[in-house]
């Protein structure tokens, strides 16, 4: 999730831009309101064979314009029969999704759950009833999962850190001990938890150091909320008397409330990280509000999943493990730090369209 001369960004494109994780970002794709989208291969709502279900429209603009397009496309070039649903954050709708699913016969449930405690009632009950499950993009650590696909989490945190520090040296303040504030994701998302420890294993040594110092009540927890993400920096600032010189954000969502802070306070931008690569996250990056992002290519991790998940259905072995995370066996894909030297691969990978990041005021910055 990631953001961006100077110009001034208009009122409206930051409200929008602040907006973007709790829409599905501006004007940028479509979803039913109820947030759940259906895929059949033959187009009816009887029998599935599988059934992915993903958390929420809030914490990632992701959700709505990657994955579930991606999931439903692969089930059916597969023939195989299969929902995509969003629970919109409600860990009980998700979960009667998954009775859903389960009474329609699917055999295999991708879940990307909204927390722990729930992921784990998901997965024991589609294990009751013969069904494996695949934890998507999120682990939840010690369940009856069979497998877990999702980027390697630590080393996106790291990526973030080590780009925070590129950034700091670039623009001179790196030898000058700048104050740096962490604005983390969702305390009961693991992968939150993850990117963290990733990040710090990086930036505590500095903090030891000295080289870094940790702003004042600056290492907060957002519930990967831009809203409440964009109060906490308030707050930060104001602890640190507006001296904040750098900024982990968990994600494009949160580095959007941290600019929007920056811009009401009449502030200049700062290294800033992001993360998911969002059209709005690319537009910041442009702008030199956002230093970059980390990309996770949507594409491949969602076709993995869905390709193991169409082989269990198949009675097929899955391929692809090279590793054990928690126990689970697991198909970890690398991550790519993006900044504005590198952003075109996001266009070659089909990951955006150039359409979308430059347009307006952005398109100057685009070669």
């Amino acid at each position: 999730m990631k953001k961006l001369t100077r110009r001034p960004l208009p009122v409206a494109l930051a409200a929008c831009a602040l907006a973007v994780v709790v829409a599905a970002g501006c004007g940028s794709s479509k979803k039913s309101s109820s947030g759940t989208t259906t895929s059949s291969s033959s187009g009816g709502s009887g029998k599935i064979a599988a059934c992915a279900l993903l958390p929420d429209t809030k914490s990632s603009t992701r959700y709505t314009l990657f994955d579930a397009p991606y999931l439903k496309e692969a089930f059916q070039k597969a023939g195989v029969n299969a929902q995509v649903l969003n629970a919109l954050n409600d860990s009980q709708k998700q979960k009667s999704q998954a009775q859903q699913c389960l009474a329609k016969g699917a055999k295999v449930i991708l879940l990307d759950q909204i927390n722990q405690s729930s992921g784990t009632a998901i997965t024991n009950l589609a294990v009751q009833q013969g069904a494996k499950v695949i934890d998507y993009d999120r682990l939840v650590p010690g369940s009856k999962a069979a497998y877990y696909v999702s980027h390697d989490s630590v080393q996106v945190g790291k990526l973030m850190a080590q780009g925070l520090v590129q950034a700091l040296k670039a623009n001179g303040n790196y030898s000058k001990k700048p104050v740096i504030s962490e604005l983390n994701g969702g305390i009961t998302d693991n992968n939150a938890k993850l990117f963290k420890q990733g990040y710090d294993s990086v930036l505590n040594p500095l903090y030891a150091s000295g080289t870094l110092t940790k702003a004042k009540a600056g290492d907060q927890w957002t519930d990967w909320d831009p809203i409440k993400g964009r109060q906490i920096f308030d707050q930060m600032l104001a602890r640190n008397s507006n001296n904040i010189q750098g900024s982990i954000a968990a994600n494009d969502g949160l580095a959007g409330a941290v600019i929007a802070s920056l811009k009401a306070h009449g502030l200049k931008p700062i290294p800033l990280t992001g993360q998911d690569a969002t059209p709005t996250g690319v537009q910041f990056i442009l702008a030199g509000d956002q230093s970059g992002t980390v990309y996770k290519s949507v594409r491949e991790e969602a076709n993995t999943a869905a390709k193991a998940a169409i082989q269990i259905v198949k009675g097929q072995p899955v391929t692809g493990v090279n590793t054990t995370v928690s126990g689970t066996k697991s198909i970890l894909l690398k991550p790519v730090w993006v900044t504005k030297k590198n952003y075109t691969l996001l266009f070659d990978d089909g990951a955006l369209k150039k359409s979308e990041v430059c347009t307006g005021q952005y398109a100057q910055y685009c070669s």
